[in-house]
């Protein structure tokens, strides 16, 4: 069995950079992917944030299965105790949406400024998730609202700046990564299905055979009528490959090419809407 290999030297540093970021502000917007909402999800970011208010955004939804997301929604609201949008960042509705939510979410600590006497001012926040989880799409679809860059705050690298979305909220423009360390093989394999973990930590033939394998046992149907497939005939790497006609040299089936097709056609969602993992399957329901 192949690995998902981790470099885990730069982990520290980049949570004290994310530590420092989130200190500023005063609501978060995590964003995760609806395709693997629990292995995209940061199960201790309640620990990282200090319990700041969170809006979860579940993004990706165009490419993930419609029943599934709203199951996903609210399971995930409940266990972390969070109000959950599903949202693709292309409606925008869901970009209104998430703009009063955040100002709504802030008002207990505006409140709690007025109390001590201090100023009102906008509302800080900060899009923060995993690698390619939509972050950066997020990030422009609020800044697109904005009208300009605010500039630095006392205590912000001169590289952070704050743009104002509107009168009530101000949003840091560059993303707060969060370092994709899995102890679970399988939480790490589709996260590499999603491009979520860079390509040199994997194997692309061993993750694509094993993103079948998950499609398959899920959505056989689909699979099957998307590769042309008959009913008793095996949906393998090496199958597809001989059925599309990617050959190398002496009839071998071109496995390499065939795995990059898989991934990057999944991930596009040129195969289907579909997710790789239900609440179920984690206790959530």
């Amino acid at each position: 069995m192949s690995h998902i290999h981790w470099y885990p030297g730069h982990i520290a540093k980049a949570q004290k950079q994310l530590k420092e970021k989130l200190n500023l502000v005063d609501v978060i917007i995590e964003v995760i992917d609806a395709r693997i909402p629990y292995s995209s999800w940061y199960k201790t970011t309640d620990n990282l944030c200090n319990n700041k208010p969170r809006l979860i955004l579940m993004n990706k939804s165009d490419v993930s299965d419609i029943e599934l997301n709203k199951k996903w929604a609210q399971a995930i609201s409940k266990k972390s105790n969070c109000e959950v949008i599903i949202t693709n960042l292309n409606n925008k509705n869901d970009v209104n949406i998430i703009i009063s939510k955040v100002i709504k979410l802030s008002e207990p600590i505006m409140q709690k400024r007025v109390e001590k006497g201090l100023l009102p001012r906008a509302t800080r926040t900060m899009v923060i998730g995993m690698p390619n989880v939509g972050k950066s799409s997020a990030i422009n679809r609020l800044v697109k609202r904005a009208k300009a860059k605010t500039g630095a705050k006392a205590g912000v690298t001169r590289q952070q700046q704050w743009v104002r979305i509107n009168d009530k909220i101000e949003l840091l423009d560059t993303p707060g990564i969060i370092p994709t360390v899995q102890d679970d093989q399988y939480q790490a394999l589709k996260l590499a299905c999603v491009n979520s973990i860079g390509e040199n930590a994997y194997d692309s033939e061993y993750v694509a055979s094993e993103l079948l394998k998950i499609l398959t046992s899920k959505y056989h149907e689909k699979i099957k009528n998307y590769y042309n497939f008959k009913e008793n005939e095996e949906i393998t790497i090496e199958s597809i490959s001989l059925k599309r006609g990617w050959i190398l040299k002496g009839s071998t089936p071109d496995t390499k090419r065939t795995s990059q097709i898989i991934l990057s056609t999944f991930r596009d969602g040129k195969i289907g809407k579909f997710t790789l993992e239900t609440p179920e399957e984690y206790d959530l329901i």
